[in-house]
């Protein structure tokens, strides 16, 4: 046979075993990946949550009679002592000893509570003056639970206890047939606001007691929002809380005041119940940056639990169980390396890499049963 055709026949031999080793010479597996960066962290529970005026009251017929229709409507402004609204009392029954010691009962507590907020409006104005012990002051809030965290509140206190006072004077005064009862009683606005819900607009027959106007300073709002109460037992008052998705441009800052100690049943929409927890925050960005906002609006909150500035961090899709401890692939010199690693806080699909890595470094995100210590990997898209 001819040198040139055994030559022809011996290169054509090697080119099919060459291409046979390349077919079946094991491949790098191909395998997502991401690096160790460092990098902002910040720890959150995300919930739901509406606005809601801080300091209202309601307005309630002092005795029983005729109301005449009310004028008003939702979201109109009121002043203080304004009138809004006109009551004929009816003929007034003679109260037996029991309820006429009830109505006594009632001006008493309203005059122990005018007593009691005009002590905190004191305390209020001499803190800002910083004239009086914190621990006299904290003494103060104690004994009125009820009063507002500010001067603001405690000045609405005093005027909502005023009416009250006032209201509870007129009931004993038209016992008996003390009043004149052809005069139409005035029910006044006990603060400056506005309307915040009409619960009852029509004339007619109202029974003492019944509730009639509802009013607020829709300037003074707060947020409240309902917490799992596995993630409220980690935020505490002064939390620092970031307002999103509320309609505006931005986000609003808020500080948590109170974490309610009592918590409350709630079905889920997937039918599980839960147990929840109301959080109230106070809105501290300017007003001028919010003032769109109404009582009821919906808002997203963020409670902010922990953040670091430079923080070693990995995607959580990294991280496998591994004994007692976690672990990592990371890919070196085209191979998969197997590294435990210790976690610490973690933000979403984001965790805080403690020991085990560093930055620069690049891990197998997703790993599974083909990757083990030493395996050739490859990242998907060279990275």
């Amino acid at each position: 046979m001819p040198w040139p055709r055994v030559l022809g026949l011996l290169s054509l031999a090697l080119l099919v075993i060459a291409g046979l080793a390349w077919g079946f010479w094991p491949r790098p597996l191909v395998v997502d990946a991401a690096l160790v960066r460092e990098a902002p962290l910040t720890v959150t529970v995300d919930e739901e949550g509406r606005t809601r005026v801080k300091d209202r009251f309601v307005i309630s017929a002092p005795v029983a009679g005729y109301l005449r229709r009310i004028q008003l409507e939702v979201g109109d402004p009121v002043t203080w002592d304004q009138v809004l609204a006109c009551l004929e009392p009816s003929p007034s029954p003679v109260l037996d000893p029991r309820s006429r010691a009830e109505a006594e009962a009632r001006v008493s507590r309203a005059q122990a509570a005018l007593r009691m907020a005009e002590e905190r409006n004191r305390m209020e104005e001499l803190r800002r003056e910083r004239t009086v012990p914190q621990q006299e002051l904290d003494e103060a809030r104690s004994r009125d639970r009820q009063a507002g965290a500010n001067l603001r509140s405690a000045r609405f206190a005093v005027e909502v206890a005023r009416f009250e006072l006032a209201a509870a004077q007129t009931a004993l005064e038209y016992a008996d047939g003390g009043g004149d009862e052809r005069k139409p009683v005035p029910l006044r606005a006990p603060v400056n606001g506005s309307v915040l819900k009409l619960l009852r607009k029509s004339e007619g027959v109202v029974r003492a007691g019944e509730p009639l106007i509802e009013v607020g300073d829709p300037m003074a709002l707060e947020v409240e929002v309902d917490l799992l109460s596995a993630d409220a037992v980690r935020v505490h008052p002064g939390t620092q809380v970031r307002l999103e998705r509320w309609g505006g441009e931005g986000t609003l800052d808020a500080l948590v005041r109170t974490v309610e100690p009592v918590g409350f049943t709630k079905v889920s929409a997937l039918g599980v119940e839960e147990q929840r927890v109301w959080v109230i925050a106070d809105l501290t960005s300017p007003h001028e940056r919010w003032e769109a906002l109404g009582d009821g609006y919906r808002v997203e909150a963020s409670f902010v639990l922990w953040h670091g500035e430079q923080v070693l961090q990995i995607p959580t899709s990294a991280l496998f169980r591994r004994g007692d401890g976690q672990a990592v692939f990371v890919i070196a010199d085209g191979r998969a390396r197997l590294r435990p690693v210790v976690t610490g806080q973690r933000a979403g699909l984001v965790a805080q890499v403690v020991e085990g890595l560093a930055a620069g470094e690049t891990v197998i995100t997703h790993p599974d049963d083909r990757i083990a210590d030493g395996v050739r990997v490859s990242p998907r898209g060279g990275r």
